[in-house]
């Protein structure tokens, strides 16, 4: 059954905050469904975002609200065993909009981390805003 694959045992790691103001734009907010708050990236080329889950999972669709202005344009899934080094899945072009989008993953292999790296941005400045982040697939026990 195709479920929300984060849950409070998954981990999170992202490559930077604005300003390092983890308390006004830190990760946790990509995951508490609060259209108010997001995680926002300092500057620079090719942001981040690492999820660990608890247990193996089969993925089959990202989900991504960005701020307009502040999306990715080019970006990649990439996924692992546990301790494997991680190997590419899917390039993904989101729009540059406030929209809830929506990215369907044909035939992903299991894994238990994922990396999003969004190799740029739409703004000038290469900062990234999330306001909602979510991976749908099926856990393998």
């Amino acid at each position: 059954m195709v479920e929300s694959l984060i849950c409070n045992n998954t981990q999170s790691r992202v490559s930077s905050v604005l300003n390092r103001d983890v308390k006004q734009f830190g990760k946790k907010f990509m995951f508490d469904s609060n259209e108010e708050t997001c995680w926002n990236s300092d500057q620079g080329e090719s942001q981040w975002v690492v999820l660990e889950f608890p247990q193996p999972v089969k993925v089959s669709e990202l989900r991504l609200q960005f701020q307009g202005g502040f999306s990715g344009k080019s970006c990649k899934l990439q996924g692992s065993a546990k301790e494997e080094d991680l190997k590419h899945v899917v390039d993904f072009y989101p729009e540059d909009n406030n929209c809830l989008q929506s990215f369907p993953i044909q035939d992903a292999p299991l894994v238990q981390r994922l990396k999003i790296v969004f190799e740029n941005s739409a703004d000038f400045f290469g900062r990234i805003i999330v306001y909602t982040l979510d991976i749908l697939g099926e856990k393998v026990l």
